[in-house]
């Protein structure tokens, strides 16, 4: 019989109890992992070094409240510091990454926990630090890509050099979407050892709810309503959305999210004379998603880079049909009328013909549903694994 795998999940992208929604998306496929009972984990999440905690340093702040070690939903989770200096930070952030956890590394072996493999998660910087890590401990890696760290970070020399290096170091590199295994060969990676496993949706968390009860208990009007879901970033393109409101003038637009733009929109929506039909929700945590994709009509996905957006899957598991860009993953996505539309250009025009064509032959909710049930998880844990076992070399 053979012995669970012992991993070391290495990333910045990981929650904690004081951002409990950051890199969420890392812990779900991890969770689904530990379900099979073949895999034993500890995670290694590196957060930039700061000293002050007040909250007038924003963002920052957080960092310094986060502890040093935690059980996150109960899971041994350490968070050594790293530095990550203005200006120059973006290139040597992979090594003051795998220096700052370096010891802490130590530690865990020498404490009893030697792990077989290091899956690390978001190719630059962490993947090329956790290449450092599996150079300096003799391990074997594997490195998840998940979007910007190869659609658009590989732009800048240094950093693509040093992804070509850690790909070359690596036992194995996964990508969330064909798109991203692509772009990685397309930068000089070895297909033999490339491999496509999707994220899945979480279809106990996500499942339709009564769309008039959602409203009413979001205290949501009736009538069209449309959702919009992210970060309030410019590459979101919730800006698209609120245009589109002009040329739609019976329906409503919920934004889920927050971030530095939320200014700017509140403006835009006040200049377009749009604002009594927009709907700031903030951000909201995942216990209640499912309520706002139930409640609404159709998502809208308005990105310029994706790689995989779990969005998509998380609206369709809750019956909601979706008009999203072509980027990245998400005509992988998006394969049928059934469950949404893909829209020609990222454009004002583009979004509102697709979102009149979706209402014009608006699909079966139940059938959007079944549609999303087929990305369940457990082809992408059984992927691991298989993954994991052969790239150790030896039967654990």
């Amino acid at each position: 019989m053979t012995r669970p795998i012992r991993t070391l999940l290495f990333s910045t992208l990981y929650p904690n109890c004081i951002r409990p929604g950051h890199g969420i998306f890392v812990e779900t496929r991890l969770k689904y992992l530990l379900a099979s009972g073949e895999v034993e984990t500890r995670v290694i999440a590196p957060v930039p070094w700061f000293p002050f905690k007040h909250q007038r340093f924003g963002s920052w702040s957080q960092f310094a409240q986060i502890p040093n070690y935690e059980k996150h939903h109960g899971i041994e989770v350490w968070h050594p510091r790293y530095v990550l200096p203005p200006k120059i930070g973006m290139n040597i952030a992979p090594f003051t990454l795998a220096l700052g956890a370096r010891r802490t590394v130590a530690n865990l072996i020498h404490s009893g926990f030697d792990f077989d493999v290091i899956d690390a998660h978001y190719y630059y910087p962490d993947g090329v630090a956790a290449a450092l890590l599996a150079k300096w401990f003799n391990k074997p890696l594997f490195i998840t890509a998940r979007g910007t760290d190869l659609n658009l970070i590989p732009r800048y020399v240094i950093p693509r050099r040093l992804i070509q290096w850690a790909e070359q170091r690596a036992t194995g590199s996964i990508g969330v979407c064909k798109a991203l295994t692509d772009t990685l060969i397309q930068l000089g990676g070895d297909m033999n050892k490339t491999h496509v496993l999707r994220n899945g949706v979480d279809l106990q968390r996500f499942t339709p709810q009564n769309q008039a009860e959602s409203r009413l208990k979001l205290g949501l009007p009736t009538g069209q309503l449309l959702l919009s879901v992210g970060y309030l970033i410019e590459r979101k393109g919730h800006h698209l959305a609120i245009e589109a409101l002009a040329q739609l003038p019976q329906a409503m637009l919920a934004i889920v999210g927050e971030g530095e733009e939320r200014e700017h929109l509140r403006q835009q929506a006040q200049a377009l004379s749009v604002s009594e039909r927009v709907i700031f929700a903030g951000a909201r945590p995942q216990t209640e998603l499912k309520d706002w994709y139930s409640a609404a009509d159709i998502l809208l996905l308005c990105s310029s880079r994706e790689g995989w957006a779990n969005v998509l899957l998380e609206s369709m598991a809750c019956g909601t049909p979706v008009v999203a860009t072509a980027v990245g993953g998400t005509p992988e996505v998006v394969q049928l009328p059934i469950v949404g539309r893909i829209m020609r250009e990222r454009s004002v025009a583009a979004l509102v013909e697709g979102i009149q064509s979706l209402i014009s032959d608006y699909p079966d909710r139940a059938a959007v549903r079944k549609y999303a049930e087929q990305f369940d998880w457990e082809m992408t844990t059984q992927g691991q694994i298989a993954l994991f076992r052969s790239g150790c070399g030896r039967e654990l």
